[in-house]
């Protein structure tokens, strides 16, 4: 089941989302000083692609508050921004619910990514 909500997933919008993380993670690597942000971006584009079956657990201390402050400023709320449309729109049909329910999530972890850890539930 969580192969075909991930196959749908990617056609109703998950590709759109990982290519954002994709293009956050590029522009962030060409300066030396944002190349950890530019590696999560890419760790994280994963919950993108296929978010069925994964979950998002929070942590960090002090560096992760300093970092999540940097990049709400810079492009956290683009990409929260985007995935929250996303998930509206979706949660207008029922069918979209469980789609946009996923969409909500990864607008959480776009907000705030540093000291965010996606582990894979078991069933």
């Amino acid at each position: 089941m969580r192969f075909l909500g991930n196959l749908i997933w990617i056609l109703c919008g998950g590709l759109i989302s990982a290519i954002g993380w994709w293009i956050a993670g590029l522009l962030w690597c060409i300066t030396v000083v944002g190349i950890p942000v530019g590696l999560q971006c890419f760790k994280l584009s994963s919950i993108s692609l296929n978010p069925f079956g994964k979950e998002i657990e929070d942590g960090g201390g002090a560096f992760s508050l300093l970092l999540n402050i940097l990049w709400i400023i810079f492009s956290g709320w683009e990409l929260a921004l985007g995935n929250l449309v996303i998930g509206c729109l979706l949660c207008i049909t029922i069918i979209g619910i469980p789609f946009g329910k996923q969409f909500f999530k990864i607008a959480r972890v776009a907000l705030l990514p540093f000291g965010a850890k996606v582990v894979r539930r078991a069933y």
